[in-house]
This record gives C-alpha cells, structure tokens and sequence, in this order.
C-alpha cells in the first residue's frame, strides 16, 4: 500500500512526532511505501508557549525524510501541498490530529484529496482541548467531516469524537509503547546522576508543566507524606513556573524535590525513570496519556486521576493506582502502590508491554483503513 503521512516529524520535537517517526518505520518495515509530510510552519512563533518547536543538537531523536511542505499559516501552502501529495498517488492518506489550530490546514489537504478518491485515516490524539476556546468544534468538525475513518487511543476520546461526528467510523487500539529511548539503568546509578538520596522512595512527575496537568495537586499531595519521600519534577513550564517554585518553598519539603524546568532531550529519559519508583499523573483533565508508555518501557508503575482514559490505561491490566484528582487522594495512592508491593504492579506491566506492539498498532491500522474500500 502506497501510504501519505502528513503531520509533525523530524526535526519538530515533542511525543507526536516521536509516535509519527515510530509509526512510519514500522510501516516501512512491513513492506508498505510510505512517504512523510511535514510543517514548514506548525505554529507561529509568536503563539508557541514553550522555547523551541525543533530538536537540540543534543536530543537522540529519530530523523525521518519528510518533504516540509504545509504551513498551518499561510493559505497558499495548503494547495501546494495537496498537489504534492495527489502527484506521489497514494492509497491513503494519514493525518494526525491534536488541536484545533491545525484543523484549517489539514482539513484543506483532506478535502482536496477525498475529492481524488483517497481514503483520509485521522490519528486522533484529542477531539476536543483541555484548554477549550470558543472555535475548537468548529474547527474541528471542519477537518472530521473530510475523513473517512478514524483511530483513537482511548474511549474519551472516542466519546468526545462522536459528540462532534455521531455517524464516525472509529477503531480503539491503545497507545503503542515507547521503546526507542533505551534500556533501563540501575536505579542507584540513576539516581547517583540525579544527585538523589538513594534511601528514599522517589516520585516522578514528567512531561509539559500546564494547569491542566494538576503539578499543584502533586506539590500539596507531596507536603502530606512523610520524609522517606522525594520527588522529582522534570518538563518544560508552560507560562510563568513561579506560582509552583512558590508553592514548594512554603511546603517546607524543598529539600527534597529536585526540579529540572526545562524540556527533557530523549537521552534524559532513561536515568529520570530509572530513578524512579513510580510515576504520578495528577492531572485534572486528560484523554489518554502518551507518558504511560514512556513508564511502561521502563517498567515504572503510576498513580493517576480519574480523568479521561487513565483509568481504563491503568486499572484494567493492573498497572498502577487511580484515585480521585485531590491532594489527599494522590497520596493515599501513593501509599497504596507501596503497601501492595510495587512487584505486583510491575509484573502486569511486563504483560501488557506483549500486546502494546507498534507491529500490532499498524496492522490494525491498515486493515481497518483498507476494509470495504
């Protein structure tokens, strides 16, 4: 199968172009000819609320050759790139979709090649935002009503995609693993690199730092355990970082969280999670989570809210704790992954990672693109 793949790749950073590049070699590999398509422009500069878009020197990111081709900005580029695509005559055409920013652009290119008889297969990350504004459904339905089938990776999401296109043609497979970063270290060689006490129990908070990902919760969840606790907050601030460096140091527990704000290059990855006992998801919304997958290479257990699709993620196979998204009920989860033996929960993420498979994710991914085409 002749295969388009419009969306972020190399050299943008970030878990969506890491899936993109993981997705696309996988395909590759299972002999189908598949061609990347990225952004010359993904967002402008002047709206993107971290430091960078794009890879450092440093980052141990795959490159993929994708043609930059599409500005979610500029009008005219959109044409360009739908006939770049129409001229290479693929099969199918995937498309990814995170934000409603980007539903212009991808919605313009979807059209013109449906128009061709090209199948449109949308990857949906999130149907509806966590910090909603007030054009996102229209926006979003703009690009839905252009694609054919979809995928997502958790039942909120397919809930939130059926609120906006009732009759949609949806496929539910999880989020593959992310295995590309490594292997596991020795947790004291980890937590050596870290600067870390090695006899105390070690927290992990990792990714982007916004509202919605509930740091806050965690701070004042980490204020009510005792001593034998350290925590660490590793991931670039969204907006201003001083009303959680403020929190921490009336907390009385400064001492022992260690804070990396800035965005963490992939070969950071292995010795932050290897330092850690267990991973904490305190987030007050969510549709699913790419750094479940993150933890469950490193076989590191969570403790997240009920929000979105973590609980499906974790409660069915018995990978980690879910608890209500407050302070107190963070740390009683935290205390419930010690009490029944972290062995336990990483022995179900040993079993899960079997069926968490990019192999497996492209497969489904084909077959139900390909039936009753």
């Amino acid at each position: 199968m002749r295969i388009a793949f419009l969306s972020a790749f190399y050299p943008f950073r970030g878990g969506i172009a890491q899936f993109n590049a993981l997705l696309y070699k996988t395909l590759e590999k299972q002999g189908h000819t598949t061609k990347a398509y990225t952004f010359t422009c993904q967002y402008p500069s002047l709206l993107f609320p971290g430091k960078t878009q794009y890879v450092s020197p440093k980052d141990n990111a795959i490159p993929i050759d994708s043609k930059p081709v599409l500005s979610s900005i500029n009008p005219f580029s959109y044409e360009k790139t739908a006939r770049e695509i129409l001229q290479w005559k693929p099969d199918i055409l995937v498309i990814r979709y995170w934000m409603s920013f980007l539903a212009p652009s991808l919605a313009y290119v979807a059209n013109r090649l449906k128009k061709k008889g090209i199948k449109i297969i949308c990857i949906v990350d999130n149907a509806l935002p966590h910090e909603p504004r007030f054009f996102d459904r229209a926006f979003a339905r703009l690009l839905f009503n252009q694609v054919d089938r979809f995928i997502v990776m958790s039942n909120a999401v397919k809930n939130d995609l059926l609120s906006l296109k009732p009759n949609a043609e949806i496929c539910l497979k999880p989020h593959p693993l992310y295995n590309h970063f490594g292997e596991k270290l020795p947790q004291l060689e980890a937590q050596k690199q870290l600067g870390l006490n090695p006899e105390k129990q070690t927290l992990l908070f990792f990714g982007l730092i916004r509202d919605y990902k509930g740091l806050d919760l965690l701070i004042d969840a980490f204020s009510l355990l005792d001593d034998s606790f350290q925590l660490i907050i590793a991931g670039e601030s969204y907006g201003s970082f001083d009303k959680y460096r403020n929190q921490i140091d009336a907390s009385g527990k400064k001492d022992r969280i260690t804070i990396i704000n800035r965005y963490i290059d992939d070969k950071e990855v292995p010795v932050l999670f290897s330092a850690a006992d267990i991973l904490v998801l305190p987030y007050k919304s969510a549709t699913q989570s790419g750094i479940i997958p993150v933890a469950y290479h490193f076989e590191v257990p969570s403790v997240a809210t009920d929000v979105g699709g973590l609980k499906e993620t974790l409660e069915r196979p018995g990978t980690g704790v879910v608890c209500k998204p407050d302070a107190e009920s963070l740390a009683e989860g935290i205390l419930q992954i010690y009490s029944i033996g972290k062995e336990t929960f990483v022995s179900n993420i040993k079993k899960e990672k079997e069926t968490l498979s990019w192999e497996e994710f492209a497969q489904t991914l084909i077959k139900f693109s390909g039936s009753s085409f």
